[in-house]
């Protein structure tokens, strides 16, 4: 089986994120698609983070009944910092039995030469990318768009980001359509993101 995982610290997870869960889901030769939940992204130490738990129960609120896509919280157990490349060599090693790839951004795409051993994600998965606003992969990195193994994928540019949701909670407003309603609804029993 080939599992795609999809890192992120989710917080909160919103409709962008199974969006691009269902369209990878329609890549031939992909099975399943992991949300996997991050304890934290080494190019965003700075921020504080929802707790490990509220994460979870969030993601796997947004996916449920939906099938193929499941919550992982197979990074939160990984002694931190938390590299990707670390993160599916132990992926790898814990399940032989499976391949896995890796889903990004456009935006992350034109960034992927700062993280951690690129070539050695490369070298061991298939790397599918989706769009993001304002990183159009094949003018930004045009020398990794070709090579093999990195999949461009089409689909519409979504503008919603777990940012703008936390923001417009924090303000007392609606996220309305931007969320599964059971995150909202967990969102708000919880008072998350009301400082």
């Amino acid at each position: 089986m080939t599992i795609a995982c999809l890192f992120g610290t989710f917080d909160p997870p919103h409709r962008g994120h199974l969006h691009i869960a269902r369209r990878v889901l329609a890549v031939p030769g992909i099975d399943r698609v992991w949300l996997v939940v991050t304890p934290r992204n080494p190019f965003k130490l700075g921020r504080t983070l929802s707790p490990d738990g509220d994460r979870m129960a969030m993601v796997r609120l947004a996916v449920a009944g939906q099938e193929g896509v499941e919550a992982s919280d197979a990074e939160l157990a990984l002694p931190p910092p938390n590299y990707t490349v670390d993160s599916l060599a132990h992926f790898r090693a814990r399940w032989p039995e499976h391949r896995f790839a890796l889903v990004i951004g456009s935006d992350n795409l034109a960034g992927f030469h700062r993280w951690k051993d690129p070539e050695g994600i490369l070298a061991h998965h298939r790397v599918l990318v989706y769009p993001r606003p304002g990183a159009d992969p094949h003018h930004a990195v045009p020398d990794l768009a070709g090579r093999p193994g990195i999949t461009l994928l089409e689909g519409p540019v979504m503008d919603v980001s777990s940012t703008r949701i936390r923001a417009l909670v924090r303000a007392g407003g609606d996220p309305g359509d931007l969320l599964p309603p059971a995150v909202a609804e967990y969102i708000g029993r919880n008072g998350l993101y009301r400082d």
